[in-house]
């Protein structure tokens, strides 16, 4: 390979590039990259650009399912791919992985990263619908994955050995690196603030974050007397099919059950506001908002499923409870607003795992070893199609 290497990203959004893999492109950049990013571009385009790194807008919507414009989309990847001419491509979530290998495959990209950000709505639900659905998705993510000739990266093992048995991986294409790490540096330990505890659930307002859960916990502690503000901190996300109509954030405001912070983009200080983060998560792949609440020694309540017991070790860092119960959400939370000693040492414990486990040195080590590895194996073993 002559030159610098050409590394893309394709990614749903802007603004979850820069919350999510900055800090990977930006080591990438240094490593030697020629990185380009393909995402739809909302709010967070001069920023990027400003990074140093090739911006091209896409017209990909997650929440859109008509077929013919879904087929534009795989053909305008298809250009994109044949003009950038990537050495290696890095496709973040379900969208990217099952459109992007297409492309990849036609364009004859040599070398193709499909990391999963968590398995998302699709896998998450059980009623009928989603069924049909994750076994549509099983089968397109199957077809694209096989013809990629992918690496295929999970946040937690749980859900790699989920599409593992499936039959949608293969267990010999399948890697874990837990997320996109924390910056320790950035995310550190501040004292409690004084006055009324707040409980805080930092997330996308969809109902499968089990905001509804945490609203319904937050009621029947109001109502036991428990002293305590109760806020929401997260974007709206309208293309996600389980995405909180901003209407109903508002009734539960007027309520007065809870409080709705919106997008923070200082989410340290967010934290520092905080006695207690709580998430009540039908599935996660590694969620950041965790890492970043350890990192700024908060204690964590959050539901006993992938993701979050990869980051909660209960009753060390934080408690682990049952999905979907508010009311078990509701007694985990009181326990620890009446133990403020438990709390401490819950936090002093989740920093010490942070800066052990999750720091952003460490994962960004693993992501360029796996970045040079693929590249090596494409230069040694020249793809066929």
């Amino acid at each position: 390979m002559q030159g610098r290497p050409r590394l893309l990203y394709l990614i749903t959004e802007d603004w979850y590039f820069w919350s999510h893999r900055l800090d990977l492109a930006r080591a990438a950049q240094a490593a030697g990259f020629d990185v380009t990013i393909a995402a739809r571009v909302t709010d967070h385009g001069e920023l990027i650009r400003k990074e140093g790194f090739h911006l091209i807008p896409i017209s990909l919507i997650r929440r859109s399912r008509h077929p013919l414009r879904e087929l534009q989309v795989i053909g305008e990847l298809i250009r994109l791919y044949r003009s950038v001419r990537p050495h290696l491509v890095h496709h973040v979530a379900m969208k990217p992985i099952l459109y992007g290998s297409f492309a990849a495959w036609i364009a004859r990209v040599p070398a193709v990263l499909n990391a999963f950000a968590g398995l998302g709505y699709v896998f998450a639900g059980s009623d009928r619908q989603r069924g049909f659905l994750s076994r549509a998705m099983g089968i397109g993510l199957k077809a694209a994955i096989r013809l990629s000739g992918s690496a295929v990266l999970f946040q937690n093992g749980a859900e790699r050995d989920h599409l593992v048995a499936r039959g949608i991986v293969s267990s010999s294409r399948a890697r874990v690196i837990a997320g996109s790490g924390v910056d320790t540096n950035a995310f550190t330990v501040r004292p409690s603030m004084p006055g009324t505890p707040v409980v805080l659930l930092p997330a996308r307002m969809l109902w499968d974050k089990g905001v509804g859960e945490f609203v319904q916990a937050a009621r029947a502690l109001k109502a036991d007397g428990v002293e305590a503000r109760f806020a929401l901190v997260g974007r709206c996300d309208g293309d996600n099919p389980a995405a909180i109509a901003p209407v109903q954030l508002e009734q539960w405001v007027q309520e007065g059950v809870i409080e709705y912070w919106g997008h923070c983009a200082d989410m340290a200080a967010v934290y520092a506001r905080a006695a207690l983060i709580v998430l009540p998560s039908y599935r996660e792949g590694l969620p950041k908002v965790l890492l970043e609440a350890a990192a700024c020694g908060r204690a964590i309540v959050a539901t006993d499923v992938p993701g979050c017991r990869d980051v909660v070790r209960h009753d060390v860092n934080g408690y682990l409870v049952a999905p979907r119960d508010s009311g078990a959400l509701a007694i985990a939370i009181k326990s620890l607003l009446q133990n403020h000693s438990k709390r401490e040492a819950m936090g002093t414990q989740g920093r010490s795992l942070v800066e052990r486990e999750w720091s952003v040195p460490k994962i960004i080590e693993q992501m360029l070893s796996l970045y040079r590895e693929m590249l090596a194996a494409v230069s040694a073993e020249p793809r066929t199609h």
